[in-house]
């Protein structure tokens, strides 16, 4: 049965390690206030043994504090990576949230289940090395192998070494690359490449912050830490004087006047609107390469590289997409780092998507107003815009979330998130000009502006780990929400309605606002949307949904709808467990059916079953070499 090719981001730092219960002799605390209010806050949580089970922690495990990550209006969000018997965790990464007060309102674990699993390798560190190199076409770097476990799915010990070069037919790559230190096959990845597209217009006339002097300038910009423009050799292109390019479409230096620009509206954006410093939030902001001979451009992880349009008469630095290229920066430097699988693949380009046509309305050229189509002077090959965000499927990506999305390609997976973000934004029937956006559930949805829903979205990032999926992101938008702008339950309901209204379902523990929707749920049905990782040929795992308030028993034609992610389904047995402990066969496992994923909803005769209580859905994997997670049930008694 087939082992899945998946990718898991890594979240890495140091700074104040943890252990418990010996918090109480941590050095004293140089975070300044009100930062160190959060940091104290999140530390006495963690620090706290009663803290084990919701953060997933065992008896080897120490987490460690990377920083402390400042919202708006006062939010704060305290990082943490994991190690365990003294091995850093990729994916074992922590995000405590606090309010304005430095008050905890939540955490965070990408984990599912406590770490159990050997540290002595039986591959060698140079065998690792030499497997990650082997798929690569030519290697510019490799670094050496280390050693780590991998806490996404089920742990394993492995060796991490990361590559750059090209890949089969030129294309660029920069991997971290997991082996597993047991059989030497490749675990996991992380491409941090991340590749869009582009038209290099010009802005016409406009004053960019550069360096210099004399005769001797550069296209460097000192007020922004790290951020240059110039060619494939990665130096800043100078000059004898401080004006820069022609106006032509086919000018490196012209496309980058246009990059410049562009970054450092973007770069004044994000501190204006969300008190982030810089795009990499540490002060920093990449660097810019143009003149890339391909019909592209992209982020390598560590700088932007734009190309041109098939036509090659014009570059492709418009606002829109050099500020999407910089958005993955934000991805990857904001907690949990960047993407894992197609589903977390599709968030990191519609996060790209989404500040971008942040940045185009912040800045508000008169040469390119704002809007939510991206790319849409890029003429690639005829066609115009690459996505409509407030309509996806003009562009053949889908507009509503369904199970069908992490096996979607990733630019096309942003569609239902691009939706959402205009929904929150501008809502279905706008009346500022702006476009109608059908919604998935015919509501209708009242946007709260582009500045609002940028907000929520970045404060939604602060608390992101490396597992984000669509259901995550829900339940950390509201929060946002409600964090950002109690006591008003304005933009927690138009959040609220937008998710509805793209298909993403309500989540097990999402919070409310205004006290309308008392948790757990009431009445006969219920949901667990909390994800369950599912060991490979291991134990039972379950997940609980709680009926309350039923005022019946159950029926003989209750349902259960299951969404299990799983690349061999054949493997799983799917039991529904009653609050009496009896079971009922929901699905048998088949050595012939290689199919992906469970997606069914099943009928169960429950009659005589009491309707209220835990109810327990039970899913094992009897066979090798698969593994998968639950992603959601709902139950009907």
């Amino acid at each position: 049965m087939r082992r899945p090719n998946l990718f898991l981001a890594l979240a890495t730092g140091a700074s104040l390690t943890l252990a418990v219960p010996a918090l109480a002799q941590a050095a004293p605390d140089p975070t300044p206030a009100p930062a160190s209010k959060a940091a104290t806050a999140a530390d006495k949580l963690v620090g706290n043994a009663a803290s084990d089970a919701v953060l997933r922690r065992g008896a080897a495990d120490t987490l460690k504090r990377t920083g402390v990550v400042p919202g708006t209006d006062g939010l704060q969000y305290v990082t943490y990576v994991r190690s365990y018997q003294g091995l850093e965790v990729v994916g074992g990464d922590v995000v405590v949230s606090t309010d304005k007060t430095g008050a905890v309102t939540g955490t965070a674990v990408a984990q599912s289940a406590e770490i159990a699993v050997g540290t002595t390798a039986k591959v060698t560190a140079d065998k690792a090395v030499a497997i990650a190199r082997s798929g690569f076409a030519t290697v510019e770097s490799a670094s050496g192998a280390t050693l780590k476990v991998l806490a996404w799915g089920t742990p394993k010990l492995v060796y991490q070494v990361d590559v750059a070069g090209t890949l089969a037919g030129s294309k660029p790559s920069n991997q971290h690359i997991f082996v597993d230190a047991l059989t030497g096959k490749v675990a996991d990845s992380v491409e941090l490449v991340r590749e869009g597209t582009g038209n290099g217009y010009y802005y016409g006339n406009v004053s960019i912050n550069t360096s210099g002097s004399g005769s001797s300038f550069s296209m460097t910009d000192t007020t922004r830490p790290g951020l240059k423009c110039g060619g494939q050799n990665g130096s800043a292109y100078t000059g004898t004087d401080d004006a820069w390019g022609n106006g032509s479409g086919t000018n490196l230096e012209t496309a980058c006047v246009d990059a410049m620009w562009s970054v450092q509206r973007e770069a004044d954006m994000v501190r204006a609107w969300f008190n982030r410093n810089g795009i990499l939030g540490n002060g920093n902001t990449p660097p810019v390469r143009v003149g890339l001979n391909d019909v592209n451009a992209y982020w390598n992880g560590s700088y932007t590289n734009f190309g041109h349009n098939q036509a090659n008469n014009r570059q492709a630095t418009p606002i829109d997409v050099v500020a999407h290229e910089m958005g993955h920066a934000i991805f990857q430097s904001t907690p949990g780092g960047a993407g894992s699988g197609n589903e977390n693949g599709g968030i990191n380009e519609s996060t790209g998507d989404i500040f971008g046509a942040l940045t185009e309305a912040y800045a508000n050229s008169p040469l390119d107003p704002p809007d939510y189509q991206v790319g849409e002077e890029v003429d690639l090959v005829g066609d115009g815009p690459i996505r409509y965000m407030y309509n996806p499927s003009l562009a053949g990506d889908p507009n509503c979330w369904s199970t069908g999305i992490p096996s979607t390609e990733v630019h096309s997976a942003a569609g239902p998130l691009n939706h959402w973000f205009y929904l929150v934004a501008e809502g279905s029937n706008p009346a500022n000009g702006q476009p109608a956006s059908p919604t998935c559930n015919s509501s209708s949805v009242t946007g709260i502006s582009i500045r609002k829903a940028g907000e929520i979205y970045y404060n939604a990032l602060q608390s992101k780990t490396s597992t984000w999926r669509y259901a995550n992101i829900r339940t950390a938008s509201l929060n946002a929400a409600k964090n950002l702008y109690a006591p008003s339950c304005t933009e927690f309901n138009t959040v609220k309605a937008a998710w509805n209204a793209i298909s993403v379902p309500a989540q097990s523990g999402e919070p409310t606002c205004g006290g309308t929707e008392p948790p757990p749920p009431t009445g006969c049905t219920g949901t667990n949307g909390t994800d369950v990782s599912i060991p490979d040929a291991g134990a039972a795992v379950t997940s609980t949904v709680t009926i309350s308030g039923c005022a019946r028993n159950a029926s003989a034609t209750s349902t259960v709808a299951v969404n299990i992610v799983h690349t061999y389904r054949g493997d799983l047995v799917v039991n529904l467990i009653a609050p009496d402990g009896t079971s009922f066969r929901l699905k048998n496992s088949s050595s012939s059916d290689s199919a992906d994923n469970v997606n069914t909803t099943y009928t169960a005769n429950l009659s005589g079953e009491a309707a209220n209580g835990a109810w327990k859905l039970s899913v094992q994997d009897v066979y090798r070499l698969d593994t998968g997670y639950i992603n959601s049930w709902t139950l009907t008694v």
